[in-house]
């Protein structure tokens, strides 16, 4: 083979701010009013003009009912966790193909993760894997729209109601995706956005959390800010999981937030186009499985995920590396949450084990290699990714790259 020379990523970085969020701080900042909290039984528990703003629009736009604006949507996937009344000890199911928040924010409620393998062409959680990872002590399912694309929630759903089992939706990679004719997320018990930087949409870090449920929105609310002293000032006698936190977005962020939501659906429309024609130009290349959007969904593209099958002629770390020489970075794999040492040695809450050493675990939860094979096969030779998140693409950006891997397929002779 040939030695190339690695070249800079010709891509332009992807920017979605422009004038009408610098206008939108510039107001916010003007007014003096950068945030209106009070962690109290008081008219301003629920935040300033913009906060009630940006969360009233965005229920409008996923036609949901409650929406909790957060300042990362890991913090709403601990609030969400808290909401739905997990106990110490309750096991709950959630993919190993994620980040990590989504299984730490279990742990934060002293709660079990358990890990259930992937569907191979979707990257999603298995409902099969679900169903058999079920025990007298799962309490909830948490779902990952992983690279843009939704879970199979009809079916999450169904076997969430058999079990009696509560659905919180991460979609921290999928907004504007559908399923059916629903947003993703607003099909689960509770489900969310994040609005970190590489999102679709962003305001530097922040979260969107929906609900159709009053009782799950006034428990995400409460604990978004400091739930156990503003319970007190209601008279409520439910203290379960008020343990509130300073979870609470800012007057800026929901401002560039505003104008951030108006521009989602245009992204993740080009998005889809652009994956669409990438999709297209790479079909002929032999070996290769690009994304598979699975019947009834939308995917918001997130990351172009694909897969190069087992073959005699060249292996996944030829191809990646060949390609960094056109300058075209992939992600190879993705994380096995179950993999990393925190799950390996069970060492979470100081240094004796807590909560899997302790009497609220009711039994041995293996987090071996070997539990989730689809996801560890993908991760080890597999998968891989380009991360259309990180870049401004245009349709030169688009022939360069469908070029790009049509000359490696050349160069390695596949």
């Amino acid at each position: 083979m040939k030695t190339f020379k690695p070249i800079i990523a010709p891509f332009k970085k992807y920017n979605s701010i422009g004038k009408e969020e610098l206008n939108a701080a510039q107001e916010v900042i003007r007014s003096g009013v950068l945030s209106k909290y009070i962690g109290a039984s008081h008219e301003d528990f629920l935040g300033g003009p913009k906060v009630r703003e940006f969360e009233a629009l965005c229920a409008e736009y996923f036609n949901v009912k409650h929406v909790i604006t957060v300042n990362s949507w890991t913090s709403g996937l601990i609030a969400a966790v808290g909401a739905i009344g997990i106990e110490p000890g309750d096991e709950v199911i959630t993919t190993p193909w994620t980040m990590s928040a989504t299984a730490t924010a279990i742990l934060h409620w002293n709660a079990i993760p358990v890990f259930a393998d992937i569907n191979p062409y979707t990257y999603n959680i298995d409902p099969k894997s679900i169903e058999k990872n079920i025990t007298p002590h799962t309490k909830a399912i948490i779902s990952v729209d992983i690279f843009g694309q939704p879970a199979d929630l009809e079916e999450i759903m169904f076997i969430a109601k058999k079990y009696n089992l509560k659905v919180i939706s991460d979609s921290a990679q999928a907004p504007g995706a559908f399923y059916g004719n629903k947003h993703v997320s607003t099909i689960a018990d509770i489900g969310g956005y994040s609005l970190n930087y590489h999102k679709h949409i962003h305001t530097g870090e922040g979260g969107i959390l929906v609900t159709n449920d009053d009782d799950f929105a006034d428990k995400l609310r409460l604990i978004r800010n400091h739930a156990e002293v503003v319970v007190d000032g209601r008279g409520s006698d439910n203290l379960v999981n008020m343990l509130g936190y300073n979870f609470r977005l800012g007057e800026i962020e929901c401002a560039i937030g505003i104008e951030q939501l108006k521009k989602l659906k245009k992204i993740v429309n080009i998005r889809q186009e652009q994956a669409q024609e990438i999709t297209s130009g790479l079909s002929k290349l032999e070996f290769l499985s690009t994304p598979i959007i699975a019947d009834n969904r939308s995917h918001a593209f997130y990351s172009y995920a694909m897969q190069l099958e087992k073959n005699e002629r060249a292996d996944r770390d030829d191809l990646l590396n060949i390609l960094a020489n056109k300058g075209i970075y992939l992600g190879k794999g993705y994380q096995n949450i179950h993999l990393i040492s925190l799950y390996q040695k069970k060492v979470a809450y100081g240094s004796k084990g807590f909560p899997w050493n302790s009497a609220i675990c009711k039994r041995q939860v293996d987090y071996s290699k070997g539990i989730c094979p689809v996801a560890e096969r993908l991760h080890d030779f597999d998968h891989f990714s380009f991360g259309m998140c990180i870049y401004d693409l245009n349709s030169k950006d688009i022939k360069y790259i469908i070029d790009s891997f049509k000359w490696a397929w050349s160069e390695l002779k596949i």
